[in-house]
Order: structure tokens, then C-alpha cells, then sequence
């Protein structure tokens, strides 16, 4: 058989010259209703989970920051509590010196008391220097969270619970008591007697 007869032969269905036509394109369906809102539902899902996340992150932020002040702040303060045997002592020296012994004094004992003065004040600044700091609650109302009453005085110039005397002095570091103040608290005057408010006399008097 011939080229041309085999290419016109019905019965051989391959006809390898003819353009091969690929299938048409047919659009899917619209997707259901459930499929939508599961989709919706996954969406919101997803960004709820990433908003929760994303607060996280910042709170951790947040609290690693503050640790990191706290540790800076308060790391010292074994430190610092043992410094303050050391102002004590500076104060417990020139406690010690009486006015007339200083208005008295020789220039060699002036320079001393001098110099002890200056150490106490530089001690101080360089407490404060790192966040410890000195109370002085004279006349300042009682507080237990700062003070320590170690007895009352009777004192009726001044309301009840008032801070008369500082037996030792207290100090904060940061926003934490360092040590309370050791101090004397006023009982006060006698309360005055309610003023009258009116009504019958009861002297009797017309």
C-alpha cells in the first residue's frame, strides 16, 4: 500500500499529520457556603493566634526590660545595707562632738570634725548616686511601711502619731524600704470636748 493510500485508509484512525486539539477548559463550581465560612473561620483563626502571639512578644518584652532595671536597681542592695553601718558610725562621731566643743575646738580638732563631715556628705551623694536614699521623717506622720516606733512621746503641740524623734535613720532604695527609720511617735494633746450643737440646756439656766 501507498503513502497516499495508507494516510486515506478510513480504517487507520492515527493520522499523524493532523493538529492535536487539547481538551476545552471547563470552570469549576462555585465553591459551597460551608466551604466559605470554613475558610473565613481558618482565617480568623489564624489571626487571632498571630495578635496573641505578637502580645506575647511585647509582654515578654516588657517584663525582660523591667527585670533587667530591677536587677540593675536592687542587685546592690546587700551592699548598700552594709554601707550604712558605715554612715552610722559617721554620724555616731559627730553626734559625739557637743556645739560648745566645736565652737571651742583647735584648729586640729576643727579640721577633723571637718573632715568627718565631708566624708559623711560624700558617702551620701554616692549612695544616692545609685538610688539609695535617706529619710527624714521629722514631723512627718507615722508610717508603717518607712518607720519603726520604738516609743511615744507625749507631745501636744502636734497631732497624734507624728514623728518626733529619729532614733536611727532609715533609708530606701528605688521604690523598696532599705531599712526602716527607728523612730519616737507623739501620743499628742487631749482631744478638745465636741462643741455644743444646739437643743435644751441642761444647766437649766432660762
Amino acid at each position: 500500500m501507498s503513502d497516499s493510500e495508507f494516510k486515506n485508509d478510513p480504517a487507520n484512525p492515527a493520522q499523524p499529520n493532523e493538529p492535536v486539539v487539547s481538551k476545552p477548559y471547563v470552570m469549576p463550581d462555585d465553591p459551597e457556603p460551608a466551604a466559605t465560612e470554613a475558610l473565613a473561620k481558618e482565617a480568623a483563626d489564624a489571626r487571632d493566634k498571630m495578635l496573641r502571639t505578637l502580645a506575647e512578644m511585647e509582654n515578654l518584652r516588657k517584663r525582660t526590660a523591667r527585670e533587667v532595671s530591677d536587677a540593675r536597681m536592687y542587685g546592690i542592695t546587700g551592699f548598700a545595707r552594709d554601707v550604712l553601718d558605715i554612715a552610722d558610725n559617721l554620724q555616731r562621731t559627730l553626734d559625739a562632738v557637743s556645739a560648745e566643743a566645736r565652737a571651742n575646738a583647735d584648729p586640729g580638732l576643727a579640721a577633723l570634725i571637718e573632715g568627718v563631715e565631708l566624708t559623711e556628705r560624700s558617702l551620701h551623694n554616692t549612695l544616692e548616686k545609685y538610688g539609695v536614699k535617706r529619710l527624714d521623717p521629722i514631723g512627718a506622720k507615722f508610717d508603717p511601711n518607712f518607720h519603726q516606733a520604738m516609743y511615744e512621746v507625749p507631745d501636744a503641740s502636734v497631732p497624734a502619731g507624728t514623728v518626733v524623734q529619729v532614733v536611727q535613720a532609715g533609708y530606701t532604695i528605688g521604690e523598696r524600704v532599705l531599712r526602716p527609720a527607728l523612730v519616737g511617735v507623739s501620743k499628742g494633746g487631749v482631744k478638745p470636748a465636741p462643741a455644743a450643737t444646739g437643743g435644751n440646756d441642761s444647766s437649766g439656766v432660762a
